[in-house]
């Protein structure tokens, strides 16, 4: 099994990504050794923008999305890739993924 690692902003390891299988077994372990203390994770800590937000919260891909919105991936890569999105778009993400159930 293949672990993977995610380095803090200096560039030394800091978190262990396991398969849940393994952390199940360990969770025990786990929680001797950190008192059940865990950070928890908030996805907007890691994403700013709304879109990218909505549609990793649907557990979509850029191309379902896509799909949704009738649109191409390349546009919903765009997107993601802005610091500011209009209202507008953002309503027009929700009513979409509304129709298609993944809200």
């Amino acid at each position: 099994m293949n672990l993977q690692t995610i380095k803090s902003m200096n560039g030394k390891d800091e978190y262990v990504l396991l398969p849940i299988n393994a952390y199940q077994l360990l969770k025990k372990q786990i929680d001797k050794i950190t008192s059940g203390e865990y950070e928890n994770f908030n996805l907007t800590d890691y994403v700013q923008n709304p879109i990218a937000v909505m549609r990793i919260k649907a557990h979509l891909t850029q191309a379902e999305l896509a799909d949704c919105l009738e649109v191409s991936q390349a546009y919903i890569s765009k997107i993601e890739k802005q610091e500011v999105v209009s209202p507008k778009l953002i309503e027009k993400v929700k009513s979409a993924l509304k129709r298609q159930r993944h809200l």
